[in-house]
């Protein structure tokens, strides 16, 4: 359980300044930091305005008539002082779903923080509780089950900050909300920074209709993507040349590189099937450019997990994006081998691949980096049509953050973009880069029969020939020896 926070002062007090110099009466908006449930401690990083809504109202506001009826008779209260919070939640989880993929490794939504009036905090914990709990299922951590998140508030009147750990539940209890010892100091500058560049190949079997679950181009990448989430979590790691162990510290803030050893073959197959329910694969490869920080007092088996978390969360992420713009124009590409089996599907990420027999290509988001505070970055993602110009317009609707002019501080580590392929599975395990379609399993079986008969009558003449020019060879060798 979170006992103590600590928060980068130079962050802190910019966001103190900008609050107070704006003249509003109350603001909501996401803590990004870390929470660390070995140290029980958490880390504040910086706190992120969420924007206003699409119909351009702010996502916080003071009611402007609501009082407590047990004080209708009391006077001399200002109506601020019975006002509550009024906060759009859903528009609040939305903008963490969205800043949580651009955080790398180490970093993520933590919580919420309020700029209020102290009597309108404590009037609305019920809906700030509320809103923490739709912020943590909207940005959930990978692959923990921590419940806790952080709330701070930031008081006018009297000025003053507060930090509550929240604990979440299915309903609000007196034990939800729990202070906690909050400082500020130096953070964000004494971070060091571990490096990984992560190569990749899922070859994700097509099966027949009610053969398996997965379907979907997205049910099936889902699937193979937690499967490999399995494989990478079981991965060693060698950081500058040297394996890590388990409370190994860091004694360096410089950058170090990463590299991980996946164990060979130690999980089966996902689903155990026959020859009969395949009829396609899809073959996803690439390099995931990851990265992480290490916040004071953690061992480096930490900096690790959050690698590997990076990792999976940025094929998750990439994934989303794809899905998210399925109901809009996502490019879809395919190899210009065969232009006639083009797939035109303005929603390819929900294509039925069972019932395709066509080959199909497109390509996954490509990661970018984009500094954001001290030497700390964040990422976004660009599709194929994207430039770095809608980059610096997403990062500042999403993190308020002034992104440099200088298109080249964006950092472009993956130039080219992970393939993702859709293709009969006779041409897979043939090799053949020219696309076929097939009607049938039967009639892939009955190709594949042919291209055996084949291969054996070429070896059966490969061997004729070879014991002939061995026959010859001896022939030769004994009229030599037998001539005077």
């Amino acid at each position: 359980m979170v006992k103590a926070v600590l928060g980068d002062d130079t962050q802190l007090n910019l966001a103190e300044d900008r609050l107070f110099n704006s003249g509003i009466p109350t603001q909501v908006g996401l803590i990004i930091g870390k929470i660390n449930s070995d140290l029980d401690r958490g880390f504040v990083f910086d706190l992120v305005p969420t924007p206003p809504n699409d119909a351009g109202e702010p996502a916080c506001s003071i009611s402007e008539s609501v009082r407590d009826e047990k004080k209708k008779g009391l006077k001399g209260k200002s109506q601020m002082e019975m006002s509550l919070l009024v906060i759009d939640r859903d528009w609040v989880a939305e903008h963490a779903r969205q800043v949580s993929r651009m955080l790398l490794g180490g970093m993520n939504v933590v919580g919420i923080y309020v700029w209020a009036v102290e009597s309108s905090f404590k009037a609305s914990s019920t809906i700030l509780w509320q809103t923490v709990k739709g912020v943590a299922e909207a940005a959930p951590f990978y692959e923990s089950g921590m419940d806790e998140r952080l709330l701070i508030h930031i008081s006018y009147s009297p000025t003053r900050w507060t930090c509550r750990n929240c604990i979440m539940g299915s309903s609000m209890t007196s034990t939800s909300l729990r202070p906690c010892d909050f400082k500020m100091g130096k953070l964000l500058a004494s971070l060091p920074t571990f490096r990984c560049k992560y190569n990749f190949e899922m070859r994700l079997p097509i099966f027949l209709k009610d053969a398996s679950n997965a379907s979907t181009l997205r049910d099936i990448i889902c699937n193979g993507i937690s499967c490999h989430a399995k494989e990478l979590k079981g991965a060693k790691a060698i950081v500058d040349g040297n394996l890590v162990f388990k409370d190994q510290q860091s004694t360096s803030n410089s950058e170090h590189e990463v590299e991980l050893l996946l164990p060979f073959m130690k999980d089966g197959p996902s689903e155990v099937c026959s020859m009969e329910e395949i009829v396609g694969l899809v073959i996803f490869s690439g390099a995931i450019y990851s990265s992480a920080y290490l916040c004071p007092k953690e061992p480096i088996s930490q900096v690790i997990s959050d690698i590997k978390g990076d990792i999976i969360s940025s094929l998750r992420s990439r994934l989303d994006i794809i899905c998210d713009g399925a109901e809009g124009d996502v490019d879809s590409t395919v190899d210009s081998e065969d232009a006639s089996n083009e797939i035109q599907s303005e929603k390819p990420a929900q294509l039925i691949l069972h019932e395709s027999r066509k080959r199909c290509s497109l390509s996954f988001p490509r990661r970018v980096l984009v500094p954001w505070l001290a030497d700390v970055f964040i990422c976004d993602y660009l599709q194929p049509s994207e430039t770095f110009e809608e980059v610096k317009d997403h990062c500042k609707e999403m993190m308020s953050m002034v992104v440099p002019q200088d298109v080249s501080a964006i950092l472009e580590v993956e130039t080219g973009a992970s393939p993702l392929t859709a293709k009969s599975f006779w041409d897979a395990i043939r090799g053949n880069s020219a696309p076929e379609s097939h009607h049938s399993a039967r009639k892939s079986d009955k190709g594949s029969t042919r291209v055996g008969a084949a291969k054996s009558k070429y070896s059966n003449l490969n061997i004729v020939t070879a014991l002939a020019i061995l026959l010859l060879s001896i022939l030769i060798g004994l009229v030599i020896m037998m001539r005077p």
